[in-house]
């Protein structure tokens, strides 16, 4: 039995993702023709075993997030609910938050994806990669990873990796200096043990905070607030219990607005093969396409007009 996670975080004063999130939450917002987290369930509810997903967030409940959660409950007859944080916990506090919720109905591994990223999202293939190291350890846990420039790689979390067995042997968050070409994609798949190192984090984090509770100089911050990337990953590495799954296919993240233009053109590039009728076609009495186009059932695009993609 799996579940899946997506993370959508919640509204932030001065997010890169400005204008566009403005009126419509960021996870909302559409890409390709459809909500950014519309892309994420579908590629969950693929899953075989897939029973449940779970959106985990810190957004005040609203009537286009009640919406959008009971159509695609409708079309991928699959469960879909939203667990809402009281304080925005980290990309791995809200996950310890809700550990009961997650393992609930004997869930034995479960897929976690940031809302802010886009891409093919071959979980299958990273399934079976997971199951393939089961051997190795019991209780292991898989990141997607793929490749970067060296520049590029300096703004993710990178991976150092023994070549043969892909275990994670070193983990970085953003480095200072040159670790790896191989970072983050923001996708995981867990075993229920991650709670296990979740929870000596948290304890670590409770008494840090008691420790200089009377202290100006340290950053008092929530005691639940944890991070995948700094609290859990890092000391996970070279324990044998860390690996990472290999993508070539399309991913970007969508941390900024102008990065919606380059996961639209290539989510229509996708829908070639996955959904070639959500493409507008060219016909008599109709726009004139140039390259792929979606056109909202709503819109009234007259017959002379040209449409094409901006680059």
């Amino acid at each position: 039995m799996l579940k899946g996670i997506i993370l959508i975080g919640g509204p932030l004063k001065g997010t890169r993702f400005r204008p566009l999130s403005m009126e419509i939450p960021k996870p909302l917002f559409p890409v390709a023709g459809f909500p950014m987290i519309y892309h994420h369930i579908e590629a969950l509810s693929k899953v075989p075993e897939m029973k449940e997903i779970m959106l985990i967030g810190f957004y005040q409940p609203n009537a286009a997030l009640s919406k959008f959660i009971s159509s695609t409950m409708q079309q991928f007859k699959i469960h879909i609910r939203y667990l809402q944080e009281y304080t925005g916990l980290g990309t791995a506090g809200g996950l310890y938050h809700f550990r009961d919720q997650i393992q609930s109905g004997g869930s034995d591994m479960f897929f976690v994806l940031n809302a802010d990223v886009c891409g093919d999202f071959p979980l299958q293939e990273m399934l079976n990669f997971h199951k393939q190291h089961s051997g190795t350890s019991a209780s292991h846990f898989t990141i997607m990873g793929t490749e970067a420039t060296r520049q590029q790689s300096l703004n993710y979390g990178c991976m150092a990796e023994n070549k043969s067995s892909h275990e994670v042997l070193h983990y970085v968050e953003k480095p200072e200096t040159f670790i790896s070409t191989t970072i983050n994609c923001g996708i995981y798949l867990f075993s229920k043990d991650i709670f296990n190192h979740i929870a000596m984090a948290f304890h670590e984090n409770h008494q840090q905070q008691e420790t200089h509770s009377y202290s100006t100089s340290f950053p008092q911050m929530c005691k639940e607030s944890i991070f995948l990337e700094k609290d859990i990953f890092k000391p996970l590495a070279g324990t044998g219990k860390l690996f990472v799954y290999h993508t070539t296919k399309f991913w970007s993240q969508l941390k900024s607005a102008g990065a919606a233009i380059y996961a639209n053109r290539h989510y229509l590039s996708i829908y070639h093969k996955t959904h070639p009728d959500w493409l507008a076609q060219n016909g008599a009495g109709k726009p004139t396409l140039i390259e792929d186009v979606y056109i909202h059932p709503t819109a009234d695009v007259h017959p002379s007009a040209k449409v094409l993609y901006l680059r």
